[in-house]
């Protein structure tokens, strides 16, 4: 597999991947998440044997198009991820200082 295969490959899951992220903002049911899922996988398999690289880079730039716009305002933080609640919560002690 040739390199630009490689990063073609890694364009498409990272466009997979963002857009069920995405999703995932918007449907916090996981049986609407999950319907949802399955549209999004069925809509990435339709355009799975596209060889035509005009064609990719038009379907590329709509789907990331279609990812800014679909945005969700205030997406889904975990707790302990920066700017989650719990980020940073219970710290532990510097070594050096529990030392003295």
């Amino acid at each position: 597999m040739s390199e630009a295969q490689i990063a073609h490959r890694r364009l498409i899951q990272s466009l997979y991947r963002r857009s069920l992220r995405t999703a995932q903002d918007w449907y916090i049911d996981t049986n609407l998440f999950r319907h949802k899922a399955v549209e999004l996988r069925i809509q990435f398999d339709a355009n799975k044997n596209v060889r035509h690289p005009r064609q990719i880079a038009s379907i590329v730039k709509e789907t990331e198009r279609q990812l800014v716009e679909l945005r969700h305002p205030d997406p889904y933080l975990y707790p302990t991820a920066p700017g989650g609640t719990k980020f940073e919560r219970n710290i532990h002690p510097d070594i050096a200082v529990c030392s003295q």
